[in-house]
């Protein structure tokens, strides 16, 4: 086994040098290699194979895949190592280091599948939807520029969820995407519609929905749909009967694009109700989030109902805002309503079905009192929770106050920052990245006794996630030689967390290596899971600093029930949630 050596000046005279020793396969693969070879020095196809189906469990996998996999390792050994002479002749398998490479290579031994794999032909409200707010905004709430840029990035990680908020521009002859009552900068509402067009499928092909509070008069609204009309064209859908009495699937909308708002007609009939909401939205957290379908936004009851806009509206547009906009009318998906008053009366589940829009507080309040309602209410109908107001810099808020009450769209800022955009990352790399994961059972259905779902009842362990963290690389290649420490290799250590209801959260962390770029932990932790379905696994590489904060070395959340048993290569992302170029770490899973 060779090493490496680092060198690390000090005091611009003394030289340190830091031998590194290379990895080695660790006791667990060793003894993986030995069984599924069956003592011989080089594992063959059909070894492989059967270690892919017993240890890995890639019960998919076949006897063409295994061969391919021998076959690429053998040419590339013919090619880096055709001058080395092999002292016990040559080799028709994997060898032992050779398999280890194996295993660190992400594309065959990834933590999470690939493909879309969750049935895609239930109603909407059966999915958790991965959603935006204020998707324009390039930075805070208050005073960024606002852009087509961050919509885009937003759809090639696979967001599904676009939100816009509408006002006339200046002249009052054409629309902005802009935060009202703000110092952000607008942006043409046409700009974002080509931008949708151009990049809403470039990462699923389900539907993109898209929500416009729109803050406007009837003969913008018809503007709004003639252009929306124009672009989309027959990537738009709209429904045939009105109301609907259940969403369509995803399946049935793969490359659509949908729209939600209030009904124009009700314009200057929800001045007093639904914009006076969408400005507390708008001053307590930002602006709504999209959606394709009927949007009922609660009102804040000490709301006084006064609305800058009113005051605006000369007597022209006053007279005009009482006639209908039929061409915008049409495209709406489900109509929005404009209730007021607790929210416990606005989740009855007769009639068509609808969307009710909840701040973050608002849910919190709501669950503590009628949690039950909440979950029933979202078995048929969709909840969209959304940041509180006071996140004026775009940080976002534990999105499973949301998820265990069924909630569909828990709008986050994905132009925000910190430990909550990584669970929301992480929940939607279930299910192919998609952008739409399916609720699990408990949330869609009752129980035998007509119960639903509750996640601050004690419920017995469901299973046991076993971890183990073996080693990491990569560091070298992605970071500079300083980054971590001025005069010395990194101290790594990893922690490895649950996410999840109350009762499943934990947090562990594996001892510092010193002075390794190459880190070798071999620890192994467990974790009882009452609701796996529901538990995200996070894992955090920081270097330890004596007398500062902990560096950063890479993050990753991965859905639990979504992992892959066995041997797993698991890159990790920034902070923003890039994918780090190489950094990754060896991993195990198992459950029992």
């Amino acid at each position: 086994m060779g090493s490496v050596t680092y060198s690390y000046k000090m005091f611009r005279c003394f030289n340190r040098k830091f031998a590194v020793s290379e990895q080695a396969p660790p006791p667990d693969v060793r003894e993986a290699f030995s069984l599924f070879a069956d003592g011989a020095p080089s594992m063959s196809a059909d070894q492989l194979l059967r270690f892919l189906h017993d240890h890995q469990r890639e019960l998919g996998c076949t006897a063409q895949d295994s061969s391919r996999i021998v076959d690429s390792v053998l040419q590339s050994r013919k090619q880096n190592d055709s001058a080395k002479c092999d002292p016990d002749g040559p080799h028709l398998g994997l060898t032992l280091d050779e398999f280890f490479r194996f295993l660190f290579i992400v594309d065959f031994n990834a933590p999470l599948k690939s493909q879309v794999h969750h049935d895609m032909n239930a109603p909407l409200s059966h999915y958790f939807i991965y959603t935006g707010h204020n998707s324009y905004l390039t930075g805070n709430q208050l005073s960024s520029d606002c852009s087509d840029v961050p919509i885009i990035k937003a759809l090639q990680r696979g967001v599904r969820v676009i939100e816009l908020d509408l006002w006339p521009n200046s002249t009052k002859d054409d629309i902005d995407v802009v935060h009202g009552r703000t110092l952000t900068t607008p942006v043409s509402l046409i700009q974002c519609l080509k931008s949708i067009k151009e990049y809403a499928f470039v990462k699923s092909e389900y539907p993109v929905i898209i929500t416009l509070e729109d803050h406007l008069p009837p003969y913008l609204q018809a503007k709004v749909a003639e252009m929306t009309t124009q672009i989309f064209g027959d990537m738009l859908y709209f429904p045939l009967t009105d109301p609907l009495t259940e969403f369509p699937t995803p399946e049935s909308l793969k490359g659509r694009i949908l729209i939600s708002t209030k009904p124009p007609k009700e314009y200057l009939e929800s001045k007093q109700f639904k914009d006076s909401d969408s400005e507390r939205e708008s001053t307590e957290e930002g602006s709504p989030s999209p959606c394709l379908f009927t949007e009922v936004e609660v009102v804040d009851e000490k709301f006084d109902g006064n609305d800058p806009d009113e005051e605006g509206l000369d007597a022209r547009d006053k007279k005009s805002d009482q006639q209908s906009a039929p061409e915008y009318k049409r495209l709406i998906t489900i109509h929005a309503g404009k209730p007021k008053g607790h929210v416990k009366d606005h989740l009855n589940i007769v009639g068509g079905v609808k969307r009710l829009s909840l701040s973050e507080q608002e849910l919190a309040k709501a669950s503590a009192s009628y949690g039950s309602d909440i979950v029933r209410f979202t078995q048929k109908n969709i909840i969209r929770v959304y940041p509180k107001g006071t996140r004026v810099t775009s940080s976002n808020y534990r999105p499973h106050i949301g998820w265990m009450y069924g909630a569909q769209m828990v709008a986050f800022n994905m132009q925000g920052h910190g430990k909550s955009l990584w669970y929301m990352q992480g929940m939607f790399r279930a299910n192919g990245g998609c952008g739409y994961v399916k609720k699990p059972a408990f949330l869609i259905e009752n129980g035998p006794h007509n119960e639903v779902f509750d996640p601050k009842r004690t419920i017995p362990v469901k299973k046991t996630l076993k971890v183990k963290v073996y080693m990491g690389n990569g560091w070298s290649s992605d970071f500079s030689k300083t980054h971590f420490d001025t005069f010395s290799p990194p101290d790594f250590y990893t922690k490895v967390c649950i996410v999840g209801v109350p009762a499943d959260k934990a947090n562990k962390k594996t001892k510092v290596i010193q002075d390794n770029w190459f880190p070798v932990w071999d620890e192994e932790f467990e974790f009882p899971l009452t609701v796996p379905e529901l538990a995200l696994l996070q894992i955090e590489v920081r270097e330890y600093d004596k007398h500062e904060k902990d560096d950063f070395g890479g993050q990753t959340c991965l859905p639990v029930s979504e992992l892959r048993s066995g041997f797993r290569a698991v890159p990790l992302y920034d902070q923003k949630g890039e994918k780090l170029k190489s950094v990754k770490l060896l991993m195990r899973f198992q459950f029992k």
